[in-house]
C-alpha cells in the first residue's frame, strides 16, 4: 500500500467515517449507544461548480431520509461555500432553505458551519433566514476578534450557537494570534452564554474549558451540550454522557478526506492533541 493509501486508511477510520451515507450512519449508531447524538457533515467546501454543489445538496437531501429513516439520533451540519456562496448568495440561500425544509419536516435539526472570516456576514445572513422557526443553529469562532459582538447579537435574535476555538489561518488584524488568547475568549464568550442562553453547544477539546462549563452550568441550568470530533476524545465524551451530559459526536464522512484532514493537523494547539489520538484507542 502506498503512503498516501496507508495515510488514508489511518484518517478514514480514525476521524472520518467513510465515503458514504452508509458509513456516517452506522458510525452514528455506535455512538447513539453510548446515548452521543451526532451532528454529520458531507466533506467538501469552497465549490465554484453549480453541478457539484447540486450533487452535494443532493446527498444531504439523501443524508436526511437515511437519518430519519434509521431512528438514528443525529443532527446534520452544513458549509455555506458548499451550499453555493461563492457562486451567489441568493444560489446559496435556496440550497439552504431547501435543506432546512427538508429536515424540519423530518425533525432534524441543522447545523449552519463557520469558514474563513471572509464569509462570516453571508453566513450570518443565510442563518437568520431560516432562523424563523426552531431547529437550526450556528457556528462561532473564538479566534475571530468580531465574535463577541457577533455572539450578542445573535444571542439577542434568540439564535442557537455552537462555540468552537476556529481551525482556520487568519491575519493578526482579523484573529486573535495565540492559543492563549484564543482560549481566554472562548471562555468570555463561553461565559456570555451561560448568563443570558437558554440553549447553546460548547465544542471543544479542552479539557479546562469544558470542567469549567460544567461548574458552570451547575449555576445556570442551561440546555447545553458538548461536542468533540469523531475520532480525537471518544472515551472523555463516553464520560461526560454517562455522567448525564448532553454530547455530541462530529462526524464527517465523503470522499474529500485530505483537505479536511490538513486543515485539522494545522489547528492551532491541536497538533499534538490529534497525534496522541492516533495511538490511543478511541473505538467504541
Amino acid at each position: 500500500m502506498s503512503i498516501g493509501g496507508t495515510i488514508e486508511k489511518l484518517l478514514a477510520g480514525r476521524w472520518i467515517a467513510g465515503a458514504g451515507i452508509r458509513d456516517a450512519i452506522s458510525t452514528t449508531k455506535r455512538f447513539n449507544k453510548e446515548r452521543i447524538s451526532a451532528s454529520i457533515n458531507y466533506l467538501g467546501e469552497n465549490f465554484s461548480d453549480k453541478a457539484e454543489v447540486d450533487r452535494t445538496v443532493g446527498v444531504y437531501a439523501k443524508l436526511i431520509e437515511e437519518i430519519h429513516g434509521s431512528n438514528v439520533d443525529a443532527a446534520i451540519s452544513v458549509k455555506p461555500t458548499q451550499l453555493g456562496l461563492l457562486i451567489g448568495k441568493g444560489y446559496a440561500k435556496r440550497n439552504y432553505s431547501r435543506i432546512v425544509r427538508l429536515a424540519r419536516k423530518k425533525g432534524i435539526f441543522v447545523w449552519l458551519d463557520m469558514e474563513e472570516h471572509q464569509y462570516v456576514d453571508d453566513t450570518i445572513s443565510l442563518y437568520r433566514s431560516q432562523q424563523r422557526r426552531r431547529g437550526t443553529g450556528i457556528c462561532i469562532q473564538a479566534y475571530l476578534r468580531r465574535s463577541d459582538d457577533d455572539v450578542k447579537r445573535l444571542v439577542k435574535a434568540g439564535a442557537v450557537i455552537r462555540l468552537v476555538k476556529g481551525a482556520y489561518k487568519e491575519g493578526e488584524s482579523i484573529a486573535y494570534p495565540t492559543r492563549k488568547a484564543v482560549t481566554a475568549n472562548y471562555l468570555r464568550l463561553m461565559s456570555y452564554l451561560f448568563r443570558n442562553s437558554d440553549e447553546f453547544m460548547i465544542a471543544t477539546h479542552d479539557t479546562d474549558m469544558i470542567r469549567e462549563a460544567l461548574l458552570l452550568n451547575r449555576s445556570y441550568r442551561r440546555k447545553v451540550s458538548y461536542a468533540m470530533l469523531n475520532g480525537i476524545r471518544n472515551k472523555y465524551l463516553v464520560e461526560l454522557a454517562k455522567m448525564g451530559n448532553k454530547t455530541v459526536v462530529y462526524i464527517p464522512f465523503g470522499e474529500r478526506w485530505f483537505d479536511y484532514s490538513v486543515r485539522r493537523l494545522r489547528e492551532e494547539g491541536h497538533l499534538t492533541l490529534i497525534l496522541r489520538s492516533l495511538f490511543q484507542s478511541q473505538k467504541l
